[in-house]
């Protein structure tokens, strides 16, 4: 069947987080020195640095972006003597003095409160661990295409991002499998005063059990997006989350303009975030660009499987399959099926060389046991 001229297309974003260190390598204790720049901002911390393209039309776009506000970041660093850590764990902490919460004020000033809730319910050390998030949405010309039935556009395309939103869910343990990248963790991670790189069980620590998870599994209503943002509105209100903003699952759904439950309950879906991927320090600006391609395949081929019902015994699936494929060896069942589903999709973009390329990549590593063990050491080394 012949695609769409608008199949490939679509609106990429990538948030990097990293943290900033000093000469010593240890993490800078001076103000957040960008500003109020919205493209180089920080999240909870005082001394992480977060870089936010704008909306680009591809994914060597967004990279393009990311790089400019990298060479303007380190530019400015290396005035303070400072530079960027390159790993998704942090470097030796000698307490959590040495993590200040970012400064917000003003307007923003509940920013702070949110994170010194944060603080006080997962502490600072958590919130240290960095990564990538990808940010994706389909061309509206191409949803249009899809919404052969001429309903409402905007119900239809609710119900197509959270019909892809429960793929991604039950799925992401095959991007963390193939991007994990973060075995190694110095010993102040365990407690304060030790120090010496330790390696780890897991390839991703913040992809693990010990990464970034609530306290519970929020266990979420998919059958609309009305059912599916008041499930989480529900945990907020029982007080078991703070705000929606502290729903740590890998996958998120995004509003347009301020994302806010209430936004997202009255606009509707804008976007998907994809939020597992590790910092590979081995690339220059801490993805490979063909990860971040071979996402979008992932995407766009989870969107031609049939719909299924999310429920609480497949979420908790879904999470506990995610935590396995952040092990340093996971279970090789979970390799198998992840080559099976990588056959698959060679298989349904048989039409598109450059798609044959990245999803050999992919496969490569899985062949290679790359996408853990050794490999990951090497990354981390």
């Amino acid at each position: 069947m012949e695609k769409s001229k608008y199949y490939y297309s679509g609106k990429f974003g990538i948030e990097r987080e990293t943290l900033r260190v000093d000469s010593q390598g240890k993490l800078a204790q001076t103000p957040h020195p960008f500003g109020s720049d919205e493209h180089i901002t920080r999240d909870f911390c005082e001394n992480q640095i977060e870089l936010v393209t704008p909306v680009c039309h591809s994914i060597d776009e967004a990279l393009c972006s990311l790089s400019e506000l990298d060479r303007r970041a380190r530019e400015v660093l290396a005035e303070k003597g400072e530079s960027i850590w390159l790993y998704s764990n942090p470097p030796h902490i000698e307490s959590e003095d040495e993590i200040p919460i970012a400064d917000f004020t003003g307007d923003h000033s509940s920013k702070r409160s949110y994170r010194e809730v944060l603080h006080r319910k997962y502490g600072k050390k958590l919130m240290l661990f960095s990564g990538i998030h990808f940010n994706f949405s389909f061309a509206e010309e191409y949803l249009r295409e899809l919404n052969t039935e001429n309903e409402d556009f905007h119900a239809f395309r609710d119900t197509l991002y959270l019909r892809l939103y429960k793929q991604l869910i039950l799925h992401s343990w095959l991007l963390v499998l193939l991007t994990a990248a973060s075995p190694c963790y110095d010993a102040s991670l365990d407690k304060d005063g030790m120090s010496g790189m330790i390696i780890s069980r897991y390839s991703s620590m913040r992809n693990s059990e010990r990464g970034y998870w609530n306290k519970f599994l929020p266990i979420l209503d998919h059958r609309s997006l009305r059912t599916f943002t008041g499930s989480i509105k529900k945990h907020i209100v029982t007080g078991s989350l703070y705000s929606a903003s502290e729903l740590y699952l890998p996958i998120r759904l995004k509003p347009k303009g301020v994302n806010s439950l209430e936004n997202l309950a009255a606009g509707g879906v804008d976007h998907i975030e994809l939020r597992m991927f590790d910092l590979n320090p081995s690339a220059p600006l801490g993805i490979d660009s063909r990860d971040l391609k071979f996402a979008h395949l992932l995407i766009l081929y989870l969107l031609s499987q049939p719909d299924f019902d999310l429920t609480p015994a497949l979420q908790e699936k879904a999470a506990a399959e995610h935590k396995n494929a952040a092990l340093l060896e996971p279970d090789i069942k979970l390799l198998e099926r992840g080559a099976a589903m990588i056959d698959e999709m060679a298989e349904y973009f048989s039409d598109n060389e450059e798609a044959q390329q990245i999803i050999g990549f992919e496969k490569n590593k899985i062949n290679s046991n790359a996408c853990f063990s050794k490999t990951s050491m090497n990354y981390a080394l």
